[in-house]
């Protein structure tokens, strides 16, 4: 069974050539709703493991320069694989120039080999769906013992320990997590942390249960339920349908200043004489351009901010 896929071109990430460190079978500690794969019962461990020295040696038959990222992650959860630590270690030593990432629902940063392994990586994106114990429950259906408040806590710690690129996604599910209450409490949480970006996504591929996902309009209104200063990105836009609305170059300014935006987002939001608007204030160096991560974001100029404070 081939444990390496790709690459695949992914918009947040570069070209990423994949791990899957249970090719063989769903192998996790949650059974989440939205999981585009079956439902399973959960575990805590693998039971089916491919060994390491099978996956380096595959890998190094994929690896390239043209690769940005090589992505670990599973039909299930990567970090229950128990020579995780081991690989990690072996990616190091033949990467080159390539990062190394890691995609976790981040239940086992309560294990604290697991928590130190992570820091060896180059990027870690880290799912947080809930930040409280009924909705974390009913939306990511966890194995028995593992608690939400455990995980924030690590989660929290991690931020400020890690020294890469540290992710945090939130998936929202249609009348569980996206009610303004969890969305206030998880904004608070993400208030604690230090990390790159925070992903807003929402179900885009047929779920394990039948549950729904939210509109572009549904997660840009979500997005401006978080504090202005934390570096959110709205991810999902397989169905987005345009909004196309007309905003003043002062509705342009408070929108970027409330939530930076990428092209794609202008593409869905704005009309064609609000992008001109736009234009002319990229022309008059109000509105710049900062990458973050793999991503491009529209916002305001560090002077115009200082404008707007004297001003209010």
């Amino acid at each position: 069974m081939k444990t390496i896929f790709g690459p695949i071109n992914s918009r947040r990430f570069g070209s990423s050539l994949g791990i899957d460190l249970s090719p063989a079978l769903k192998q996790c500690n949650f059974d989440c709703l939205y999981c585009e794969l079956a439902p399973s019962a959960t575990t805590d461990t693998q039971k089916s493991i491919v060994e390491v020295s099978a996956i380096i040696n595959e890998l190094k038959e994929h690896l390239n320069d043209h690769i940005d990222v090589v992505t670990i992650t599973a039909n299930g959860e990567p970090t229950l694989y128990p020579y995780l630590d081991e690989l990690i270690d072996e990616l190091n030593k033949i990467k080159n120039g390539t990062q190394t990432l890691i995609l976790t629902n981040s239940a086992t940063l309560i294990d604290k080999k697991v928590f130190n392994s992570l820091l060896k990586l180059d990027q870690v994106k880290l799912s947080l769906d809930a930040a409280t114990d009924n909705v974390f429950k009913r939306i990511d259906r966890p194995h028995t013992g593992i608690q939400i408040e455990k995980i924030i806590e690590k989660v929290i710690e991690f931020s400020h320990i890690f020294q890469g690129k540290l992710f945090i996604e939130i998936l929202f599910v249609h009348g569980l997590n996206d009610t303004k209450e969890e969305i206030k409490k998880l904004n608070d949480i993400l208030l604690k942390m230090n990390v790159t970006r925070v992903d807003l996504g929402t179900i885009d591929r047929p779920p394990a249960y039948p549950v729904v996902g939210l509109s572009y309009k549904e997660l840009y209104d979500a997005s401006l339920l978080f504090d202005s200063s934390l570096p959110i990105h709205i991810a999902s836009r397989v169905h987005a349908e345009p909004n196309h609305a007309s905003y003043t170059e002062e509705e342009i300014v408070n929108t970027l200043d409330k939530r930076p935006l990428t092209a794609e987002d202008i593409n869905l939001l704005f009309d064609e004489d609000s992008k001109k608007r736009l234009e002319n204030l990229i022309s008059y160096k109000e509105i710049i351009t900062k990458k973050v991560g793999n991503l491009e974001f529209y916002i305001l100029h560090e002077n115009e901010k200082r404008k707007r404070l004297k001003t209010h």
